[in-house]
């Protein structure tokens, strides 16, 4: 007999609406987001602004359903894919999820320090280390009581933000001619659909605490959305004024110094924070006996080591990597939770039909990279994903009825 889905809206207690959107402002407010925004410069304002909204609209519609599956269920991210995929099929993506958000933590770090150091000068090293050590401060003052200090946190930025945003777009003068012909906009528009894309593994990490999920969702949404438009817009209009994709050079040309120190590490921290812990939950997934909230530290302290070691500094072959591994991931999930209705296969090992469905999606995502559609790779890739995971299934069940 099919086992249905439930829902656990009804838990009481948890995170606020206010904490949820507090969380996700921070996760907006983010280097990689200026410096993504950065390439979008080549295709002039006008064309790159369209680009980026259409690509926030695809990647965050995908962003809202994982938010909504995950906390009607009460279940962290990579707990849901285990309904899909199977308790063992499940855990390969918990252990692509680590590994994303250890390689994200490492970038974060990386540029984080390098951009710092770029306008205070004592090494990239230190300020890597600098970094790291907030970010595992904020792991041990954990997300429960993160409210005041992030609150703090998040206003001061918003403010500098503002003002960063009024030196560009007030005080500047941008042209709308593109810059050069080096990206296609079909290419721009899966550059913007791929930072929400990468932040979809983790939000029901954060809404299976919210108090009210699917509110507590569709406000992580609409604010993490509009602050990553606008990051991404204001390292577009950064690039095109200045000429300018280096952060520390944008920040030194736009006149801050000090305050633009301090945009940097904060906002570093308080996105990076979101990768590691979600990295603690994740691991979880891969084995009970884990500590979240350890493995969280470990995973920072790897990051902060790779991005002393190692050079970061071109990500989007690593954005289109997350792209093609969770792109199916959810398509599959959204069609066995909202089509289907029938997420089920927790108690298999394998779920082999979703499995198979998956790789034929990460297949198709790879091919769709060298093909120039008008609306990225994502889009058409999960349309098919979903369309062959229902096919799938109902011709499974039509062979079990005969």
């Amino acid at each position: 007999m099919e086992k249905t889905i439930q829902n656990t809206n009804d838990k009481k207690g948890g995170t606020s609406l206010f904490e949820n959107g507090l969380i996700w402002f921070g996760a907006g407010v983010s280097i990689a987001e200026i410096l993504t925004g950065t390439y979008f410069a080549e295709l002039g304002f006008k064309r790159a602004l369209l680009a980026i909204l259409i690509g926030h609209i695809i990647g965050c519609a995908m962003f809202f359903l994982a938010g909504v599956i995950g906390g009607k269920q009460r279940l962290s991210a990579m707990e849901t894919a285990k309904n899909s995929f199977g308790r063992i099929g499940g855990q390969f993506f918990a252990i692509m999820n680590v590994i994303q958000l250890v390689g994200w933590t490492s970038i974060m770090i990386y540029d984080g320090a390098l951009a710092a150091n770029g306008i205070f000068s004592i090494g990239s090293w230190v300020w890597c280390l600098v970094i790291g050590a907030l970010i595992i401060l904020w792991i041990m003052i954990g997300i429960a009581d993160l409210g005041k200090l992030n609150t703090v946190a998040m206003a001061a930025l918003f403010i500098l933000t503002l003002v960063l945003c009024k030196v560009i777009f007030i005080d500047g003068s941008i042209s709308s001619a593109a810059v050069s012909d080096g990206m296609s906009f079909g290419a721009a528009i899966e550059l913007a659909v791929a930072m929400p894309l990468s932040w979809l593994p983790l939000i029901s990490d954060y809404t299976r605490e919210a108090e009210k999920p699917f509110a507590a969702t569709a406000v992580s949404v609409v604010v993490y959305s509009l602050v990553s438009i606008f990051m991404y817009v204001i390292g577009m209009g950064a690039a095109l004024i200045t000429g300018e994709y280096d952060i520390a050079q944008i920040m030194l040309k736009t006149g801050f110094g000090i305050v633009g120190l301090v945009i940097i590490i904060f906002s570093t921290v308080t996105t990076t924070f979101l990768d590691a812990y979600s990295a603690g939950v994740s691991s979880v997934s891969i084995s009970e006996k884990i500590n979240e909230k350890w493995a969280a530290i470990i995973v920072t302290v790897i990051g902060t080591v790779a991005a002393i070691v190692y050079p970061m500094d071109n990500i989007t072959n690593f954005l289109y990597l997350i792209g093609s591994v969770f792109a199916p991931m959810i398509a599959v999930q959204i069609a066995d939770y909202f089509i289907l209705k029938k997420a089920n296969a927790k108690d298999m090992a394998f779920q082999w039909r979703n499995l198979g469905v998956w790789l034929i999606g990460f297949v198709l995502y790879r091919v769709l990279m060298h093909i120039d559609t008008p609306v990225g790779n994502t889009l058409p890739d999960m349309v098919v994903t979903v369309i062959l995971c229902v096919i799938v299934e109902k011709v499974a069940e039509a062979v079990k009825k005969n």
